[in-house]
């Protein structure tokens, strides 16, 4: 095997060109064609420089090369460019898929994760309006669950105990008393604890602070007997009858989630049950750290089954992309830099074509751009064919791109002199590729025009050339011109 591959770039080398080339791509991708004694059958043979000479026979042409042989199982060496040919063998030995690309409407659901966090409306803070000392504090623990009405602490607090003695002393002067009152009421006294100091005629050293609403205890910041003042936070309530679900969105699917779309929420630790309600805000502004996007849905709980913290499976329901390319994603091929599929082009033909995707519905991608309505392209077993295309490519490069020839249909040319004829006005060169006319390099003996003069040229010298077709594949040198290096 070795040796046959030798004797492949052996041939390459040596014969140069396209013809060379494709030759090694009908070997290298050919099916399992052959004769009756397993060798592979020639339909004839082709000029190694020019591809509409062809030959029933081996020949050799005008330089003494040999013409290339075209086997029936490569269906011509007249492949388009670019192209991998895979027998239907190896295709069934590969399991290659094939799908086609269509066109429709694509229906599409964003599957996240999303976390258990209060509702904000139902988060409040304790904080006083006066200074003074907690005494018989009923609230001990983080956690701690609270009734609306409950008494969580007593304050003793000197200006309290003085506003209480301006109340009595206006009430037992028969004057005015609400002005007392609204300052007891500032300071943060309820109605019903300000009567019930009328009706005893005495101040009381402690005030009792109670919940505004029930909850649990989300932060607990003071202990028995702490001196507290207005900016002390002495503990905050969260209302767990109502709670968020927050799903984080990548920067992709921001555009397909509004308020009002339908959601649904199942949690890990209670299988088989499943919320259901709509998307209650979209945040403005991305999580720096993830680079994600947050939609807010909002549940009651009033069993009091989801806790803040938990983790939830969550499905949006959003809208479908409407009237677009797509295909499977299975059959794109994600290098990093660059996506592309493989076309399936028939008869065994396949071509990598780079491609631009778009958003993503479940198993299918949009495309962009790079593929047509009822294309086909390889779902299983592109890898292989895609790496095969990669090796064509890269062989493709060793062949030099042929030049414009120039209006008046010469080509340049590059090469060494060996020996000069004065006598019949020829050069025998040693010249670089010529791919504008399908010449490997060579060594030959070249025709001068007699207008170009030969006095100056030497052996050894590195010259470029012009050439002009005079007959068919027969060319004469009209200009020359030494090359001359830099040091």
């Amino acid at each position: 095997m070795k040796t046959l591959i030798a004797l492949i770039f052996l041939f390459l080398g040596a014969a140069g060109g396209a013809g060379a080339l494709h030759y090694w791509q009908n070997l290298h991708h050919a099916g399992a064609s052959s004769g009756a004694g397993g060798e592979r059958v020639i339909l004839h043979y082709r000029h190694p420089h020019n591809p509409t000479i062809t030959s029933d026979t081996p020949r050799k042409d005008e330089m003494g090369m040999d013409y290339v042989p075209i086997y029936a199982d490569a269906a011509g060496g007249d492949d388009p460019p670019g192209t991998v040919r895979v027998s239907p063998t190896v295709q069934q030995n590969m399991n290659v898929r094939i799908g086609a690309v269509t066109r429709g409407d694509l229906p599409r659901a964003i599957a996240t994760v999303g976390f258990v966090d209060y509702d904000e409306a139902g988060l409040s803070h304790v904080h006083l309006r006066t200074e003074g000392w907690i005494e018989d504090l009923q609230v001990r623990t983080t956690g701690e669950r609270v009734e609306a009405g409950q008494r969580l602490f007593q304050l003793h607090s000197p200006a309290l105990v003085n506003a209480q003695e301006e109340l009595l002393l206006a009430v037992r002067r028969g004057g005015s008393v609400e002005p007392a009152r609204e300052r007891l009421r500032i300071l943060g006294v309820g109605s019903a604890e300000i009567a019930a100091i009328e009706r005893s005629g005495e101040p009381r050293q402690r005030v009792a602070i109670h919940a505004r609403h029930g909850g649990v205890v989300e932060r607990l910041n003071v202990a028995e007997g702490m001196f507290v003042t207005p900016g002390t936070e002495v503990m905050s309530i969260a209302d767990l009858s109502r709670i968020w679900v927050l799903a984080d969105l990548f920067e992709h699917q921001a555009d397909a989630v509004a308020a009002g779309q339908a959601a649904r929420v199942s949690l890990p630790f209670r299988p088989g049950e499943t919320l259901h309600g709509r998307v209650d805000y979209v945040y403005p502004t991305l999580n720096g750290p993830t680079r994600t996007l947050r939609a807010r849905l909002v549940f009651d709980n009033p069993q009091i089954h989801l806790k803040p913290g938990m983790y939830a499976d969550v499905e949006l329901e959003v809208a479908p992309l409407a009237n677009v390319l797509h295909l499977p994603a299975e059959a794109v091929i994600r290098t990093g830099r660059q996506d592309r599929v493989i076309l399936a082009l028939g008869e065994g033909l396949f071509q990598a074509r780079p491609v631009e995707i778009g958003r993503r519905a479940g198993e299918r991608l949009e495309i962009l751009a790079g593929l047509g309505e009822g294309e086909r392209v390889v779902l299983s077993g592109h890898f292989l064919i895609d790496s095969e295309a990669s090796v064509t490519a890269e062989l493709m490069r060793m062949v030099p791109a042929a030049p414009e020839p120039e209006s008046d249909g010469s080509v340049w040319a590059a090469g060494r002199i060996n020996a000069i004829d004065l006598e019949y006005h020829e050069l025998n060169l040693d010249h670089e590729p010529i791919p504008a006319i399908g010449w490997p390099a060579m060594t030959m003996d070249l025709e001068v025009a007699p207008e170009v003069a030969l006095e100056g040229l030497a052996p050894g010298l590195e010259i470029r050339f012009r050439m002009h077709e005079i007959e068919d594949y027969v060319y004469r040198i009209t200009a020359i011109e030494p090359v001359i290096h830099d040091h």
